[in-house]
């Protein structure tokens, strides 16, 4: 089941950076009300995250959407384990992803991952379990963190559009170090995931 993100940090988030970061208060009107995607399945979210490895956000929606017809419209660990390779193939995996999903599924399937107990964990502990898997990373499991867990305070130095979010709501002339962007967004705490949020969709508007 699929439950939206927490009302009260869509609305306090906003507002707390806009106080505190002028910068960032341009941003959020110009962008609007938080609209943070609803959480998916746990599997099937890290499923999606490995499919879209180094491919565009459009292929990679086509590539999930035939494995997720192709295990009978949910993508489970025994769904997914039920599709030989071949299959897995044929829906558009290359060989690498399709033995990150294997090897995540097994790893779920043998309960040496527990996908259901993560949300008890820190931050940080929830990263060091993702990321022990083979394909998962830093990256992954922050998404994963973000989107799936609702965590407030996320902020992912390893995402290209973060970089290029700062440098258009700044005016910075070149991506900004994990160390700058580390520096800029120490205000919004602890709404540092909503302030990523606005940096996504700035670089979706025209400049201005």
């Amino acid at each position: 089941m699929t439950r939206p993100i927490d009302s009260r940090m869509l609305r306090d988030g906003p507002i707390h950076i806009s106080q505190v970061d002028p910068k960032m208060r341009r941003a959020i009107r110009l962008v609007g009300p938080c609209g943070l995607p609803k959480r998916r399945g746990r599997y099937a979210a890290l499923v999606r995250s490995i499919v879209g490895q180094q491919v565009s956000t459009k292929a990679a929606q086509a590539v999930y959407e035939r494995l997720r017809q192709a295990a009978g419209g949910w993508v489970t660990p025994e769904r997914v384990s039920s599709l030989d390779d071949q299959a897995l193939r044929a829906l558009g995996l290359s060989r690498q992803k399709m033995r990150y999903v294997r090897c995540l599924t097994e790893t779920v399937v043998s309960g040496e991952l527990k996908l259901e107990q993560l949300h008890r964990f820190d931050d940080e502990k929830v990263i060091e379990a993702l990321t022990c898997v083979t394909g998962l990373g830093r990256w992954s499991a922050e998404m994963f963190l973000m989107f799936v867990l609702a965590r407030p305070d996320v902020l992912p130095l390893g995402d290209l559009g973060i970089r290029k979010g700062f440098v258009r709501a700044y005016g910075l002339r070149n991506l900004p170090s994990e160390r700058r962007m580390t520096d800029l967004a120490s205000s919004w705490r602890p709404y540092r995931t909503i302030g990523c949020f606005y940096l996504w969709r700035i670089l979706d508007l025209a400049p201005a």
